[in-house]
């Protein structure tokens, strides 16, 4: 069987096996009737946000395939298509199960801990193994229906260009809603009218619970769709270059890929549960999978080295002047994924340092909240920046070339399956949660989802660190596959700090994550003042909310925050994309140079203090709430619910979004090398 068709293959089964989880998600039973109501307004706000937004991406994406058609040719253009509707699927179907186990975990919670936490994970597991599925379905596919050429590796650019315009779209988008919902949300209901969270007499508790769901699932979906498909693609460009007329080099990636999703397969089911370990059970899935990929890495790099031993081995397609640091190279990537985990959580957890910093010093009031938190921020970027150097380095040092460094990112994107399941168990807890309060479920039941929440709460922030660091690994690939390409075109390219054009090119490309995130920050505020607005105005002309005996007028709400989360996208995505081809059209190849230089150091750092920074505030909030330094109700409190309100589109909506934006900036670079 050759490395393609066993990419296909598992690439299937990853698939079926995501839709067998979906299936026994949906043969749980969902609650009483209010219950359903609940996850039915939930489900159609979230399906009404999707189609709209789609509706709006299609004529964007329609404009850029007629041009790439035109300009680059039939190929990358129907490339760029693939790509642009598998990540939309992928962040569709994650969705939908998302909000169909939503109140089937709440149901489940009445029975124990055990069984809610073990649906919820089952939901989260479908969009992860979709994820994958379809990322690796579609490089190795379209790999495959282009000819296995150097042309079909060309228009696998364009597959990666389509997944990463979803991607910048739907982390945007599904960011500025979820959180000028919560925002909003909290804003009137919780600090003017005093009411709690998920109250159901706020008329955006609905808008908020759909937020969660278009954020951080279908966001997070297209998110690590794109940046597997991208990091695969980055791969096989340097494995063409790294190992000229060698077909085992290119496609070495997809084996990888293939092989860590049995492994995350098999990991799948060392998810257990103990006491009320929540964490612990997740990490053993992870540790598992990440476990077993090691003995699949191995094996194939074995497969691949020319004087190998076995007889076996020999039968096997080998790459001339393959050796086993690759196999190295490898494990130098994993060993990055699970040190990410471990830093994220420590910058997030309620049990650590920086969380119960901040907590402390919201007892002198809002302006030491925001003075620690922003500490905080800046000082989580420093580990992940060393770690990622330090993997970076030691990947090219035992390999000697950048073919080493790429297979790393693979080996760290090749955990995406569990780490998107584990992602994506944080908004359905949070639904879980929000339909038990809203549905008046026993304490009892509260008290489980509220455990499942606040562990949901943690994961959401590990996994966006974990995207951040992929796609910090991930760009100086694809930056290597711009150098690459470009030599190809030119004789000779440098790109040297006494050149002013690579200087120039190094402030503008420095300039645009803080651009972006200032657009994307904006954005929330200005579509949270509209839900402010409308909350308002239902309680002050709609009698009877406030003493439970009216239902509030849930579907304006999330009509109003759609409409606008929509119309701020646009601006932000296309400062993205028009960016790389002014600054290449104006000044050349060496100022495109100097600006994915700078797009890539500064978005790292961006998009890490943001996220990190922004659950670190959120978990001080709810540490407080436990009853330390005063508990609800208390002037540590009010504080901490005022650093949240920071916080949160810093970690759900501007940090996020840079991720996918820093590779579309790449991606761009890459498509404009036959011009430059």
């Amino acid at each position: 069987m050759s490395i393609e068709t066993f990419a296909i293959a598992t690439s299937f089964a990853s698939i079926l096996f995501a839709l067998w989880l979906r299936r026994s998600v949906t043969l749980a039973p969902d609650g009483n009737p209010r219950m359903v109501e609940i996850a039915e307004a939930i489900r159609e706000g979230s399906q009404a946000f999707l189609r709209r937004e789609f509706q709006a991406i299609f004529w964007v994406g329609l404009i850029i395939a007629f041009v790439l058609w035109f300009g680059l040719g039939w190929m990358i253009a129907v490339g760029f298509t693939v790509g642009a509707i598998a990540s939309a699927l992928a962040a569709y179907i994650g969705m939908q199960t998302a909000v169909l186990a939503n109140s089937r975990v709440a149901e489940r919670a009445r029975t124990g801990l055990t069984g809610a936490f073990l649906l919820a994970f089952r939901g989260g597991a479908v969009t992860g193994f979709l994820v994958v599925g379809l990322g690796l379905f579609v490089v190795a596919g379209f790999w495959k229906f282009a000819g296995g050429d150097y042309e079909a590796l060309h228009a696998l650019i364009g597959v990666g260009f389509g997944g990463s315009l979803i991607s910048v779209f739907s982390r945007l988008g599904g960011g500025i809603y979820t959180k000028a919902a919560d925002v909003g949300a909290d804003l009137v209901g919780k600090v003017e009218a005093g009411i709690p969270e998920d109250d159901p007499r706020n008329p955006a508790v609905i808008a908020d619970n759909v937020g969660d769901n278009v954020g951080d699932c279908a966001g997070m979906a297209a998110d690590l769709f794109e940046t597997y498909a991208v990091t695969l693609i980055a791969a096989m460009i340097l494995g063409h270059a790294q190992f000229t007329g060698s077909d085992a080099a290119i496609l070495y990636p997809l084996l990888l890929g293939a092989l860590a999703i049995w492994a995350s397969v098999i990991g799948f089911w060392f998810v257990r549960i103990s006491g009320d370990k929540i964490m612990r059970a997740l990490y053993k899935g992870l540790a598992a999978s990440g476990l077993l990929a090691v003995g699949g890495f191995y094996w194939a790099a074995q497969a691949m080295v020319a004087n190998s031993g076995s007889a076996y081995f020999r039968s096997i397609i080998k790459i001339p002047g393959f050796s086993e640091n690759y196999f190295k190279a490898t494990l130098v990537g994993l060993s990055i994924t699970f040190c990410i985990v471990l830093i994220t959580e420590y910058y997030t957890s309620k049990l650590f340092r920086p969380v119960k910093s901040i907590a402390q010093s919201s007892e002198s009031g809002h302006g030491t909240n925001i003075i620690t938190g922003l500490a905080v921020s800046l000082e989580s970027t420093a580990l992940p920046a060393l770690l990622i150097a330090a993997g970076s380095l030691t990947a090219f040092v035992m390999t000697g070339n950048l073919y080493g460094v790429a297979l790393a990112s693979v080996a760290m994107l090749s955990m995406a399956g569990m780490i998107v399941a584990i992602d994506s168990f944080g908004p359905i807890t949070d639904n879980a949660g929000g339909i038990a309060e809203m549905a008046g479920l026993p304490e009892e039941v509260r008290d489980v989802t509220d455990s499942l929440d606040a562990v949901g709460n943690t994961t959401k922030a590990v996994t966006k660190g974990y995207a951040i660091a992929s796609a910090g690994l991930a760009s100086m690939v694809l930056f290597a596959a711009y150098t690459e390409e470009l030599a190809a075109q030119v004789n000779s390219v440098a790109f040297e700090l006494s050149d002013p054009f690579v200087v120039a090119g190094l402030f503008i490309g420095g300039m645009l994550p803080y651009l972006f995130g200032s657009l994307a920050m904006r954005a929330v505020g200005k579509t949270a003042g509209s839900v402010v607005q409308e909350v308002r105005r239902q309680f002050k002309e709609i009698p009877g909310i406030m003493e439970g005996k009216v239902k509030p007028d849930y579907a304006r709400t999330v009509d109003i925050v759609t409409k606008a989360a929509l119309r701020q996208m646009i601006l932000p995505t296309l400062l993205t994309i028009l960016a790389p081809v002014l600054v290449a059209m104006i000044l050349g190849p060496k100022a495109l140079g100097g600006l994915l230089i700078g797009v890539i150091v500064t978005g790292f750092f961006v998009a890490i203090s943001m996220t990190s920074g922004g659950a670190a505030w959120d978990n001080a909030k709810k540490y407080i709430e436990e009853g330390k330094f005063g508990g609800k109700g208390s002037l540590a409190h009010q504080a901490a619910v005022t650093g949240d309100t920071v916080g949160d589109p810093y970690k759900d909506t501007a940090g996020p979004a840079i991720n996918p934006m820093i590779k579309v900036v790449n991606i761009v670079a890459l498509l404009l090398v036959p011009f430059l």
